[in-house]
C-alpha cells in the first residue's frame, strides 16, 4: 500500500474541494481535517449521534448471544456483559476517530459472538475464549502490517465470501428464533414451532410483534428502525407484564421490570479475564481452527465496509484508496484484542456507520462522538438490562435477513458457483457451526474446479485451505486409525 493511500489528503486533494480553507482554524478542525473534507463540527456531531442510534442495539444483542454457559457451567452476568460490550465499543470507536480519523464506528461483531457462543464457550472457559479473541485480533493486525490481508481477500473467491456472510446471517437468525422460543427442538421432528407445534405464551407473541414492527419500519426506510423496534417492544413488554398476570418463568431473561435506579456503576468483572493456559485437553488443532474461524468471521466484511462507507463519504478515490485506510484496518484488527481484554467479544466496523455519513459525517470527529455515547452507556446498565430476550431476539432475525441480501451477487445458474455457496450457507445453521460451512464450501469449490479442468485457477492459498479443511473433516477417522483419541 502506497503512502498516498494512507496519509490524509490536503484540501486540494479532497474530492470536490474548493478554495483553500480559511486561516485561523481551530485545533479540532486542523486535527480532524473538518474543513478539508467540506464538513462542519455540527454535521460531525449529528452524524456521530445518528450512527450511535443506529447501532445501539448491539448493547442488547451481544449479551444475549454470549449469555450461555461455558465448559465449566459458568453463566456470565448480564450487567457484566453489557459493561464489556459498551466498554469495548467505546474504546475501539474512539481509537478509530482519533487514529484512523474516518467516520467509522466499531462494536462487537455478531458473527464473532456467534462463533464464541456456539463453538468456543462449550469447549473452554470464558477466559480462554477471550484469549482466542486476542489471538485472532493479533493475527489480523499482523496481516494488515504485512499487507497480506488484501492478498488473502483477493485469493478467496468472491462468491464464497458472499456465501459466508449469508450463512452467518442464517445462523444468527436461527439463534434468535431459538432464544425467543419461536423454534424449539421437536419431539417427532428435529425442530418445531414452539414446544408443541404452536406458539406458547405472551413473550413469544411479543417477539413476533416486535419482528414485524422492525420489518415494517425498515420497509418505510425509517432511520434507526432496529432500535425503535426494540424500545417499542420493551415498552409493550412492560405494559403487558403490568396488566396481565404473566408467569415470570415464561420470560427467558426474567420479567421486564426496572427496580431501583436506572443508573449504576459499571460491572468490570470480565475485564482482563484472559487465560492463555490450560488448553491441553482441547488440542492444538482445535485451537488453531477456532482462531482461524474467528479470523474468517471478523475478516471479510470489515474491508468492504470501510471502503464502502469511505466511498459514500467521498473520501475514497477512483481506485478505492482513502486517507487513513491502513490505520482504519489496523484499528479494526486491534478490535479483536481489545474486545477480548474487555470480555465482550471481538470488535469490528459496523455498516451502520453509513447512517452517520448520510447525515453529513466525513471525519473521525463523528466516530469520537459515537464512542463517547457508548462510554456513557456504561452507567445505564440497569436500563439496558430490562429489555426482554424475546424482544432482542427479534433484532437478531432482522440482522440475519439483512445479511441474506448478498444472495443477489451470486450466479445461481452456474452450478460450479452455486453448489459451494449453497453448502456454505446451509451447513452453518444446520450444523450450528460456522467452520463447517466454510470448510464444505472451500472443499466443494476446489473439487469442482479440478473436475472442470480448471485447477490452475486455484491459488496456493485455496489449496492450503482445502488441505486444512480435509484434515478438519477427517480428524476423527484419522485419530481412530492412528489409535490416538
Amino acid at each position: 500500500m502506497t503512502q498516498s493511500s494512507v496519509e490524509p489528503r490536503t484540501s486540494s486533494e479532497d474530492a470536490g474541494a474548493g478554495s483553500r480553507p480559511p486561516a485561523g482554524r481551530s485545533w479540532l478542525d486542523r486535527y480532524f481535517h473538518i474543513s478539508d473534507r467540506q464538513s462542519t463540527v455540527a454535521r460531525e456531531v449529528r452524524g456521530g449521534i445518528t450512527t450511535f442510534m443506529a447501532m445501539a442495539y448491539i448493547l442488547l444483542l451481544n449479551p444475549l448471544l454470549l449469555g450461555g454457559e461455558d465448559v465449566e457451567g459458568s453463566v456470565l452476568s448480564q450487567p457484566a456483559l453489557i459493561t464489556a460490550t459498551a466498554l469495548a465499543a467505546a474504546v475501539t470507536t474512539l481509537l478509530m476517530g482519533f487514529v484512523g480519523k474516518v467516520p467509522l464506528a466499531l462494536a462487537a461483531g455478531l458473527s464473532v459472538s456467534g462463533v464464541l457462543a456456539s463453538q468456543v464457550a462449550p469447549q473452554m472457559t470464558w477466559g480462554q475464549a477471550m484469549a482466542m479473541c486476542v489471538m485472532y485480533g493479533v493475527v489480523i493486525m499482523l496481516l494488515v502490517v504485512t499487507g497480506l490481508r488484501e492478498l488473502i481477500m483477493n485469493a478467496i473467491p468472491l462468491a464464497l465470501k458472499h456465501g459466508i456472510t449469508m450463512g452467518i446471517g442464517l445462523f444468527i437468525a436461527l439463534i434468535g428464533l431459538v432464544k425467543a422460543g419461536f423454534v424449539h427442538p421437536g419431539k417427532a421432528t428435529v425442530l418445531s414451532l414452539g414446544p408443541t407445534g404452536e406458539l406458547a405464551g405472551w413473550p413469544v407473541l411479543l417477539f413476533a410483534v416486535t419482528l414485524l414492527l422492525i420489518f415494517m419500519l425498515q420497509a418505510r426506510n425509517v432511520p434507526g428502525a432496529i432500535l425503535i423496534g426494540i424500545v417499542t417492544g420493551t415498552a409493550l413488554a412492560i405494559v403487558l407484564n403490568a396488566l396481565i398476570d404473566i408467569d415470570p418463568k415464561s420470560w427467558t431473561s426474567g420479567a421486564p421490570e426496572l427496580t431501583g435506579s436506572a443508573v449504576s456503576m459499571p460491572d468490570f468483572s470480565l475485564f482482563g479475564e484472559v487465560q492463555f493456559t490450560g488448553w491441553g485437553d482441547i488440542g492444538a488443532l482445535t485451537v488453531g481452527m477456532i482462531v482461524f474461524t474467528l479470523v474468517l468471521a471478523g475478516f471479510f466484511d470489515a474491508m468492504a465496509t470501510i471502503i464502502g462507507v469511505g466511498t459514500e463519504a467521498k473520501l475514497a478515490d477512483d481506485k478505492g484508496r482513502m486517507p487513513g485506510l491502513s490505520k482504519a484496518l489496523f484499528v479494526d484488527g486491534a478490535g479483536g484484542a481489545i474486545g477480548g481484554v474487555a470480555g465482550g467479544s471481538g470488535q469490528t466496523v459496523f455498516v451502520e456507520s453509513a447512517t452517520g455519513v448520510g447525515e453529513g459525517a466525513r471525519t473521525g470527529l463523528s466516530a469520537v462522538v459515537t464512542g463517547l455515547f457508548f462510554a456513557a452507556c456504561l452507567f445505564f446498565t440497569p436500563l439496558t438490562a430490562i429489555v426482554p430476550a424475546e424482544v432482542a431476539s427479534a433484532a437478531l432475525v432482522v440482522i440475519g435477513a439483512m445479511m441474506m441480501q448478498n444472495a443477489r451477487h451470486v450466479d445461481w445458474a452456474d452450478r460450479a458457483t452455486a453448489i459451494p455457496v449453497f453448502l456454505t450457507v446451509v451447513l452453518m445453521p444446520f450444523t450450528y457451526t460456522i467452520t463447517t460451512g466454510v470448510a464444505a464450501g472451500v472443499i466443494a469449490w476446489t473439487v469442482i474446479k479440478v473436475a472442470q479442468g480448471k485447477a490452475r485457477e486455484l491459488g496456493v492459498f485455496m489449496w492450503a485451505l482445502t488441505g486444512i479443511f480435509v484434515v478438519y473433516f477427517a480428524l476423527h477417522p484419522l485419530e481412530s486409525w492412528l489409535g490416538v483419541g
